[in-house]
This record gives C-alpha cells, sequence and structure tokens, in this order.
C-alpha cells in the first residue's frame, strides 16, 4: 500500500492535469470501509457420544463457545457444533468442520484423541484444540490440549464426604476406566482417607458415559449396602445414579459442572472443571491473535481451573467448609500431594 502511494504521488508531477483529476477522486487518505476488515472466526466444536446436553463437560465446552460469542458478537466470531452419537463419528465430524474451513476445531474428550491427533497430521494448516488429554507421543504444532487437576478437584469432594458420611460408607461411581476417570477415582479416594481414615470407599465402573439407567441401578446397589454419599464421574451415568438418590434420599457428589439444580436437596457439592473458561481463553487469544499450537495447558486449583461447587455452602456444614479451605491452601503451597493414578495412591496410604 504505501509503494502504491509513493508511486502515485510521483507520477502525479508528470500526468496532466485531467489525468490528475481523474486520480484524485479517491483521495489517498481514505479510510477503508471497516465492515470489509472484520474478520469473523469460526470455531466448531465436536462432542463426544454424551452430546452438548449432558449437565457435564460437553454442556460445559459449549457454554465457553456461546459465552465467547456472547462476548465478541456474531459478526466477529461464528461458532457450532456436532454431536457424535458413536465413536465412529468422531472422524466425519472433524472431517466437516475441516470442510467448512473452521479457523479452530475442538474436540471434546479423551476418546477423541486418536480423531484428532489424525486430522492434525492430514490437515497442517489447521489448528484444533483436544480437551482432556494430550496426543499420544505429544502434541503436533497445531495441537492444544487443555487438561484440569481433576485429581483436586475430586480430592476436595472426597474431603466433605468423608466428613459428612453418617455410616462411613461412600461410593464412586466412574464412567469408562482411563488416565481422566483414574484421576477422579483416586484423587476422591485419597481425600476420603484424609477426611475419615478407616471409611469403605465402593467402586465399580460402568464401562459407559450414557447409560443413565446402569448408573442408576449402580447407586441403588451402592445405597442397600450402606453407601450413603456417592461421587460419579460417568456423563449421563451420572445422572442416573443423582436419580437414585432423590428416590432414596441419599447424598450425591456431581462433577464438571455445579449440577446442585438436578437435585437440590442431595447434591452436596460438584467436583468443579471450568471447561467453560478455558475455551472461552482459548477463543480469546485466537481472536487476538494470541494463540499457540502446540501447548498443553493445564488448569490448576491455583489458577481457577478446578474446584468446588458455590452451591457447597447450601449443603454442607460451615466447619466442614472451613476444613476443605484450609485443605485447599496447603494443596496450592504444595504440601499436600494428591494421587493421579492407583501407584500414586498406594504409595501415598504405604
Amino acid at each position: 500500500m504505501k509503494l502504491k502511494k509513493f508511486l502515485a504521488v510521483g507520477l502525479a508531477t508528470v500526468m496532466s492535469a485531467s489525468i490528475l483529476v481523474g486520480c484524485s477522486s479517491k483521495p489517498s487518505t481514505e479510510e477503508p470501509d471497516k465492515k470489509d476488515d472484520v474478520k469473523q472466526f469460526k470455531i466448531g466444536m465436536v462432542t463426544d457420544v454424551g452430546g452438548v446436553n449432558d449437565e457435564s463437560f460437553n454442556q460445559s465446552a459449549w457454554k465457553g463457545l456461546e459465552d465467547l460469542k456472547k462476548e465478541y458478537g456474531a459478526e466477529k466470531v461464528d461458532v457450532q457444533y456436532l454431536e457424535s452419537k458413536q465413536d465412529a463419528d468422531y472422524v466425519p465430524n472433524i472431517e466437516t468442520f475441516v470442510d467448512d474451513e473452521k479457523d479452530l476445531i475442538i474436540g471434546v474428550g479423551f476418546k477423541l484423541e486418536p480423531a484428532i491427533a489424525e486430522a492434525a497430521k492430514n490437515y497442517p494448516e489447521k489448528q484444533f484444540i483436544l480437551i482432556d488429554a494430550v496426543c499420544n507421543g505429544g502434541n503436533p504444532e497445531n495441537v492444544t490440549s487443555l487438561v484440569f487437576e481433576d485429581n483436586v478437584s475430586a480430592y476436595l469432594t472426597g474431603l466433605i464426604a468423608g466428613r459428612m458420611t453418617e455410616t462411613g460408607k461412600v461410593g464412586f461411581i466412574g464412567g469408562i476406566s482411563g488416565e481422566v476417570i483414574d484421576r477422579f477415582d483416586y484423587g476422591f479416594r485419597a481425600g476420603v482417607e484424609a477426611a475419615k481414615p478407616g471409611t469403605e470407599v465402593m467402586v465399580q465402573y460402568a464401562n459407559s458415559f450414557t447409560d443413565q439407567a446402569l448408573g442408576k441401578s449402580i447407586a441403588n446397589q451402592m445405597h442397600s449396602k450402606g453407601g450413603d454419599v456417592i461421587f460419579s464421574a460417568a456423563g449421563a451415568v451420572g445422572i442416573g445414579a443423582i436419580e437414585a438418590a432423590k428416590e432414596n434420599n441419599k447424598k450425591a457428589i456431581g462433577v464438571d459442572l455445579d449440577q446442585n439444580a438436578l437435585a437440590p436437596d442431595n447434591i452436596i457439592t460438584s467436583a468443579m472443571k471450568n471447561i467453560d473458561v478455558a475455551v472461552f481463553k482459548a477463543g480469546e487469544q485466537l481472536i487476538k491473535g494470541e494463540y499457540k499450537g502446540g501447548e498443553v495447558v493445564t488448569n490448576t486449583l491455583e489458577m481457577g481451573g478446578v474446584g468446588i461447587a458455590p452451591t457447597t455452602s447450601e449443603n454442607v456444614p460451615p466447619d466442614v467448609l472451613k476444613y476443605v479451605e484450609e485443605q485447599a491452601e496447603k494443596i496450592k503451597k504444595g504440601e499436600i500431594k494428591v494421587p493421579q493414578n492407583e501407584k500414586e495412591y498406594k504409595e501415598l496410604k504405604k
């Protein structure tokens, strides 16, 4: 643009008046049409099989994109999601967004890791975000992983469960066994043990994130064995466990979102994973030109990436809350190490 202006000025000294007048009909100082300068960023989100209304991490991720659109406006950012009904939908859903020329494609959940890794390899010019996992062998330069200290939020809810159980028996229901759910599992167990040594923790995996009926059945069995507080990290399976808590007048602990609204009298707290905040921040970086691929971003307790639900105070006694807050500060200072897996949990118990 500067070169064109320079040439125009030079030529003006030797051109005829009639030509000069013609050139000056559009002055070089004229401001460009601002509307033409507005770039709309297109972001697509692929859910796992839990769907966008899972009352859990898919819904939280979508909320982050909706908040981004509200903040910057539809003319600046366009957001869209595609639901995966089965694992086989991950690849075609990602391909759809690639064909749609999305600027950023988000895969929600560790089950999308193979599909995101493959797409990143096939489309190196595209940027991807993987939630709850890191690509096997390390992230390519065009993949950002958003991971969370799930074990820490689960530990805090375990402290609450240990202090509030009246039977000395609590339960954990997991979805599909793996690195992410292990963090919830062993973090919760460690919290219960720390709060009330000798408390029995019944553990069962559903091998599903969608079977609500199975979640309810597992919870009913745990209730029949004396379990009075159950924490579920299992997507929609956990919704079934919450239904059982309502019917049996037992306590439940939610996950990812503040799930208290599902059963205000039964859900005493939720292990919060602020995916919406992390997704919003990543989208904002894209808009501002600050986005960097290839990073693994760990959302910690100290930075507000995880924690317990704000409605916890409605169902948890003040003395228990104070105790949990004290332990949380110790975690931030590194005085308490929370296990992430079975090996670390066993070492902790030695």
